[in-house]
């Protein structure tokens, strides 16, 4: 089959260029713009509480605007606010209001609380006020974000002249930061990726057409798979978080890298043997397209088993990495044949050094010591990733988006601004909704619903209860001890808070608890369900495509306990560095999940190199120990030489300057270099040498073929 396709596009090799050149146009002029979302209420289903709560927040209550920014007002010499200063704050907000009429905010600056006092802090030291989003807007789409950076442009000239300064912050401002620092974060990891991979490259092969052609053959890739994504979400209304540009060109260039890597050692390897360039990409296609083929079919599988997620961002991530990895091996099994076929020889200009065979030593010397003692090696490396394993059970997830912004934009800043001189739950007060079952409710329960909720755990204030329109719901507003976004307000809204909501509820009524920490609280409870159903569901796909491709029903259970090994020693050396070394409350609780689909699916990858180039040396006859001895020997180079380009891309993340993309980035990295130098280098041909023939049931893909027997034994560099 490969063989067939290296023979197609070898001979029609300007056909399949030209034909990528015009599918990379047709699909950047026609598909829409990549679309992402920070709001995190958007990933969670409709029968989450949190959701159920917002939507009768908008039935019940249309009138009531939800907190889109927050203005942090204080004087400029630290001093406490005078009545003028007061006034002046009266006066901007008034003269403010017009302005925010015109855009996705209501045309009001609240400055009073909604008992109708002053919203000044006790200390005298800072007033708020309150912008909020208009009937139908959302406050995380890019009108709203141009909207808050047009706010902070409206406000600079209303302040001159006062003794005041003034600081945005909320939700738009906060999101308009975090798309300033994602562009930010995207351009520095891109450029970072691209010289890392030229710079390995020319390290590798030392031809400055080798270094730039996978750069150029990806780019052209990935305006394609943006393209496919962009419409994949449109048509599925598929909401992916903002990280997913940043990643996407990670997984694009290193991926894509890895694939180019995979097919070029090979084309080199029968270059050298003196084979003609055309016969030589048909033979490198034959041999490495199925591992190809089989690695990416991998990657693909293990991102669709997120369409089993009940989080619409996980539903998003999975079918964009998909798409991504997708196009790049379709990509790699023909455009880059057709451009190696064009430049033939002439690909590894201007180096000489790819005639002469190297000798490999530091492998085979490895390689001997492994068929040696198998079972030390496999004892050793077992052992350190089940001591960083360990390390995972002490993983704390965090939901707030929020917390990664960098400390010098102005949303952060004045968060901190506000929470010095203010209840730090007062920046979003929790609504509890207090609906009637049958009929009007009783006015005179309210006050003692609202004493219960007073007495909650958490709480520092409850706001009275403000009755729709149709006397049928009451809105409560909580406010915390603390900040709405922390781990602390999600365990007492999932707690105390709710519980009291719940229990205190009237007869015939029945209460909802909304805002930031119910949705992290839900957040919380999807991730713990999709957990259990994503992670089995891809560790038996992947299993059945080893299956399939080792035609054995061994080994594919302990490669993906390896696999599992290595996921675990991720996660546990990320705690380590982040939570106990760093000091940081908790990770994202993303991490996992990506952890896990790139490790398992990544670290598939390079087992089946191994694995491969293993059974390739045991049907030349030699035993378990010779053949997982001879696999390290000349598989190594290759794996360590794709292992370190797709973690060193997988690093550049750390550039990114947010606490999601650095830790991230350190634990695709780390998840990388322990899947390639310790999993598959080590772990797995140690097992396979130990477990022997029995390894191969019920297939013996290990035993001699008849076709193979004329063969001559392959001493390359590569699997």
């Amino acid at each position: 089959m490969f063989a067939a396709l290296g023979r197609l596009v070898s001979r029609r090799r300007w056909f399949v260029i030209a034909a990528w050149v015009v599918l990379a146009v047709v699909v950047v002029s026609l598909a829409p713009a990549l679309q992402t979302t920070s709001e995190e209420s958007e990933f969670l289903p409709d029968h989450y509480e949190s959701i159920k709560a917002t939507d009768l927040q908008s039935e019940k209550f249309p009138g009531a605007t939800t907190p889109a920014a927050i203005l942090v007002f204080e004087r400029e010499d630290s001093a406490p606010l005078t009545e003028a200063d007061q006034a002046d704050v009266d006066r901007i907000a008034e003269q403010l209001g017009p302005e925010l009429g015109e855009k996705t905010f209501v045309q009001q600056v609240v400055t009073v609380n909604p008992e109708g006092k002053p919203n000044l802090s006790q200390d005298g030291m800072a007033q708020i006020g309150i912008v909020g989003l208009a009937e139908g807007a959302t406050g995380f789409d890019p009108q709203a974000f141009d909207d808050a950076k047009d706010l902070r442009d409206d406000l600079a000239p209303l302040v001159d002249g006062t003794d005041l300064r003034v600081q945005t912050t909320g939700s738009v401002p906060q999101g308009l930061d975090s798309q300033e620092s994602g562009d930010r974060t995207l351009a520095i990891v891109g450029i970072a990726t691209i010289v890392l991979i030229v710079v390995l490259l020319a390290v590798i092969f030392r031809s400055v057409i080798i270094c730039l052609m996978p750069v150029l053959v990806v780019t052209l890739a990935s305006l394609v798979a943006t393209g496919l994504i962009g419409w994949a979400n449109e048509v599925f209304d598929l909401k992916a978080d903002s990280s997913i540009q940043t990643i996407l060109v990670v997984v694009l260039y290193g991926i894509g890298t890895d694939y180019i890597l995979f097919f070029l050692f090979r084309y080199r390897e029968r270059l050298r043997q003196g084979e003609e360039p055309r016969a030589s990409v048909v033979h490198a296609l034959e041999r490495a397209g199925e591992a190809i083929a089989s690695a990416g079919g991998a990657v693909i599988v293990a991102f669709l088993a997120l369409l089993l997620s009940s989080l619409s961002i996980f539903r998003a991530i999975g079918p964009a990495l998909a798409i991504a990895v997708g196009v790049t091996l379709l990509a790699a099994l023909t455009l880059v044949p057709a451009v190696v076929t064009v430049l033939g020889r002439g690909l590894f200009w201007p180096s000489k050094k790819w005639r002469r065979e190297p000798e490999g030593a530091r492998f085979a010397r490895i390689g001997d010591a492994l068929g040696r003692r198998p079972a030390a090696f496999a004892a050793l490396s077992g052992v350190v990733m089940a001591t960083l394993a360990v390390f995972a059970l002490s993983f704390n997830p965090s939901f707030d988006f929020t917390s990664s912004l960098p400390d010098d934009v102005e949303s952060t800043k004045g968060l901190e601004t506000f929470q010095r001189h203010f209840a730090a739950g007062a920046s979003e007060p929790v609504p509890v909704i207090l609906v009637s079952d049958d009929g009007p409710l009783d006015q005179a329960a309210l006050g003692t619903y609202r004493s219960d909720l007073e007495g909650a755990s958490g709480v520092t204030q409850v706001y009275p209860g403000q009755l729709s329109e149709d006397g049928t719901a009451a809105q409560f507003s909580i406010v915390l001890d603390e900040d709405p976004a922390s781990d602390a307000a999600l365990q007492d809204v999932k707690g105390p808070i709710r519980d009291a909501a719940h229990d205190s509820a009237p007869d015939g009524t029945e209460a909802y608890v909304g805002g930031t920490p119910s949705v992290f609280a839900d957040l919380q409870d999807a991730m713990a369900r999709d957990y259990s159903i994503v992670f089995p569901v891809a560790a038996l796909v992947i299993m059945v495509i080893l299956g399939l491709l080792l035609r054995s029903l061994v080994a594919p259970w302990y490669l993906m306990a390896a696999v599992g090994l290595g996921f675990a020693a991720t996660l546990g050396a990320t705690v380590v560095m982040f939570q106990h070394v760093l000091g940081h409350e908790g990770l994202i609780f993303m991490l996992p999940i990506y952890i896990y689909l790139f490790v398992t699916a990544l670290g598939t990858d390079y087992n089946i190199l191994m694995i491969a180039r293993l059974r390739e040396e045991a049907r030349e006859g030699k035993d378990p120990r010779a053949a997982a001895a001879e696999a390290v020997k000349h598989a190594g180079p290759t794996i360590a030489a794709a292992g370190v380009i797709l973690a060193g891309t997988f690093a550049s993340l750390m550039l990114g300057g947010n606490t999601l993309i650095v830790s991230m980035g350190f634990a695709l990295s780390f998840g990388i270099f322990v899947a390639a130098f310790v999993m598959a280098m080590f772990f797995t041909p140690a097992l396979t040498a130990l477990i022997g023939h029995a390894a191969w049931w019920p297939g013996h893909g290990d035993e001699r073929e008849a076709p193979e027997l004329s063969e001559v034994p392959s001493t390359s560099d590569t699997p």
